[in-house]
């Protein structure tokens, strides 16, 4: 065999095989395969149709040509032979008791063996030989087939026992040797061809039900992988929808209040609500364009990097105009950390700081540190909470929160990390996220604060609050 350039096998002196080469994929082949697909298929719509074939052509061909045959009697009786010749009422008996029990050799195949071996033995015992002796190997292979196998030892031992007799009854001109492995050579292919036949059966029942459970698991792996996908869009969805709608209406309702004080504030607003818009579309596109896999066509939309924790600074700037007062603190090698990691952060950060802006308002303060240390990197944000009118404190509670906090451990999982989160001894609210990380992550560890340092850079402590066009701007 060789290959040629089509990555076809050809014979070394003849044309290249096709898939009609094959032997299966002969007509034939395929006919006999429909036959017995459809013989299946009726066998077991109808199951007896089959037992009577079987039963009829047993008799057909053992049974009456022995009785309209005397022939072969003659022939016998000049042997030297014990067999002997009953009435056809007394042979007709016995071919009955030969046959019939055949008609459940499939539904109860140790019953029609029994039955017909007792008549086997019952008709040596009398001396007879009957060519309907055939249904004893008949009765063995259907044993073997559909019964239960650990009777199969003793239905051969019975068998040869009784064959074994017939070997002693034939006549001198035949070598009881001879006779001997012949008769057992008979139970031989009964039994292996009934073996054969059940661990094929069993083969293929097994590889059904292979097929069955991996096309149910290939549709269950498809639902989770929707499922899971409809997840992180959702979770998408949430942490950009939530986080600049948050920021668009606190800002609209600075900008609305400033208006009358001091309109140069509210055209502030609106500048920061339009660019806050914008980048909220921007990361519209970028994730849609993603779910519509059409990067290689040249209408694509142009896409952007997802955001890391390079992208804190930014963030908190976008809250400070919003109003809350942030401190922003970071510590450790950041900047090294997969992206995958630095996308979690960052969008935990994210949700975090929308919270804190919804529940506890633009006069709330807001402590955001992000430290790495060892393997473990750690998220706090703590916020002052909303003050009443009296001064006082109203904690906002988890339920609040909606659907951020379930999104939030869902992304800290993915790293073996956990969220926990919870309202403040001083009235506020308090988030504790840990995400392991690889071992290599946690090396050359420095330690660097800031006030909306960039994730990775080197800027000394300081707090620099931002001026703010909502109501209670920023201290």
């Amino acid at each position: 065999m060789t290959i040629d350039d089509t990555a076809r096998p050809v014979a070394a002196d003849g044309p290249p095989f096709t898939e009609a080469d094959l032997p299966w994929n002969h007509p034939l082949a395929r006919a006999l395969s429909r036959l017995g697909r459809r013989l299946k298929r009726g066998d077991r719509a109808r199951p007896w149709v089959l037992d009577a074939t079987v039963t009829a052509v047993v008799t057909l061909l053992f049974c009456v040509s022995e009785l309209v045959n005397d022939d072969d009697d003659d022939a016998r009786h000049g042997l030297d032979t014990e067999f002997v010749d009953l009435p056809w009422p007394g042979t007709l008996a016995l071919q009955a008791g030969l046959v019939l029990p055949l008609l459940w050799r499939r539904r109860k195949p140790s019953l029609a063996f029994g039955v017909i071996i007792s008549v086997f033995l019952l008709q040596l015992a009398l001396g007879v030989w009957l060519r309907a002796d055939i249904a004893v190997l008949i009765a063995l292979y259907s044993l073997v087939l559909h019964g239960d196998l650990r009777r199969l030892p003793a239905a051969c031992a019975v068998t040869a026992v009784a064959l074994g007799l017939v070997a002693v009854r034939l006549p001198s001109e035949v070598r009881f040797l001879d006779a001997l492995f012949f008769l057992f050579s008979t139970i031989t292919a009964a039994v292996a061809l009934g073996l054969a036949v059940r661990i094929r059966r069993g083969q293929l029942a097994v590889l059904r039900d292979r097929a069955a459970r991996l096309e149910i698991e290939r549709d269950q792996r498809s639902r989770l992988a929707a499922a899971t996908e409809r997840a992180r869009v959702a979770r998408e969805m949430h942490d950009i929808v939530g986080h600049n709608l948050s920021v668009i209406i606190t800002l609209a309702d600075g900008g609305a209040y400033a208006t009358d004080v001091a309109p140069e504030r509210g055209k502030q607003a609106l500048l920061l609500i339009g660019d806050t818009g914008r980048e909220a579309l921007g990361e519209l596109r970028r994730m849609l364009g993603v779910l519509r896999e059409q990067t290689g066509a040249p209408s694509a939309p142009e896409l952007s990097p997802a955001p890391g924790i390079g992208d804190i600074h930014a963030l908190c700037e976008r809250i400070r105009t919003a109003g809350p007062r942030v401190v922003h603190h970071s510590s450790g090698t950041l900047d090294t950390l997969d992206r995958g990691v630095q996308s979690a952060v960052y969008r935990i950060v994210q949700e975090a700081l929308t919270n804190a802006l919804k529940h506890g308002g633009p006069e709330t303060r807001i402590d955001l540190a992000v430290s790495v240390e060892d393997s473990t990197l750690r998220i706090h944000v703590h916020n002052t909470g909303r003050r009443t009118g009296a001064g006082t404190v109203r904690p906002h509670t988890e339920a609040e929160v909606g659907h951020g906090v379930p999104g939030m451990r869902e992304r800290a999982a993915l790293y073996d990390g956990t969220v926990d989160v919870g309202p403040a001894p001083d009235g506020g609210w308090t988030l504790r996220a840990t995400l392991e990380l690889t071992p290599w992550a946690g090396q050359g560890i420095g330690t660097r604060v800031g006030t909306g340092a960039e994730a990775g850079g080197g800027t000394a402590a300081r707090s620099r609050p931002a001026p703010s066009a909502g109501r209670g701007g920023a201290v």
